[in-house]
């Protein structure tokens, strides 16, 4: 079977983007904790990457990118308010880049074809999350590894998100409640590092959205 590394957070989208794959790829999950307020996705990750089999599963830390980043962004700072819709506030610069780099580092050396992150047609805000930016991280890394592609040594990867392939956030819902059941509403989307999702933030608000969306009733413990 072929393989396949997935930036795995343990929230709905790479959760379910493993779901969608896991029957023709096996699976290699990598999950960051790079100094963000929601650390309670990593504790989602480890319970969904042993629910879903994945052959091999790291996380890594990089939680000196809290330093770099320092207020640029309200995921990582202690000092800025999480908006309840979309600011630009909320984009972490270029961490997409950042993960994909390391995922595709460790899908070169397990000669795995395929490189995963969650991004779906709904993260149209995010520019890290768009097809066209993928496809030219796609081509850097393997012009990065030419010389052992050419030779048989490494194998071409492919940067895959739900996005390239057109599916929404509801679409990969449906496809992961397939699979998972209610075991869905374990996942982590919350910005905020509470015991139950916040309810309020962007990204619980999207999750909302989407469960509405993909007609599943919305089982999720929310504070609001």
């Amino acid at each position: 079977m072929k393989k396949a590394v997935i930036v795995f957070s343990g929230g709905v989208d790479s959760v379910c983007a493993v779901s969608y794959l896991k029957s023709k790829y096996e699976l290699y999950g990598i999950t960051f904790f790079y100094g963000q307020k929601a650390n309670s996705e990593i504790a989602a990750a480890k319970y969904f990457a042993k629910k879903l089999g994945l052959k091999q599963h790291k996380i890594i830390d990089i939680g000196f990118m809290k330093d770099l980043y320092g207020n640029s962004n309200v995921l990582t700072s202690s000092k800025r308010k999480i908006p309840s819709k979309f600011e630009y506030s909320i984009v972490v610069p270029i961490r997409n880049a950042v993960f994909l780099s390391i995922a595709s580092a460790w899908a070169f050396t397990l000669n795995a074809s395929l490189v995963v992150y969650g991004a779906h047609t709904g993260d149209k805000h995010y520019p890290d999350c768009r097809p066209i930016f993928a496809k030219k991280l796609e081509s850097a890394f393997n012009q990065g590894e030419i010389d052992g592609i050419k030779s048989k040594l490494r194998k071409n990867i492919e940067i895959w998100s739900p996005y390239r392939m057109g599916l929404s956030k509801s679409d990969l819902l449906k496809s992961g409640m397939k699979v998972l059941g209610d075991s869905i509403f374990k996942t982590w989307s919350c910005y905020s590092n509470k015991k139950y999702h916040c309810g309020e933030c962007e990204s619980c608000n999207n999750r909302k959205i989407a469960f509405g969306k993909a007609k599943i009733i919305d089982k999720t413990k929310y504070l609001k």
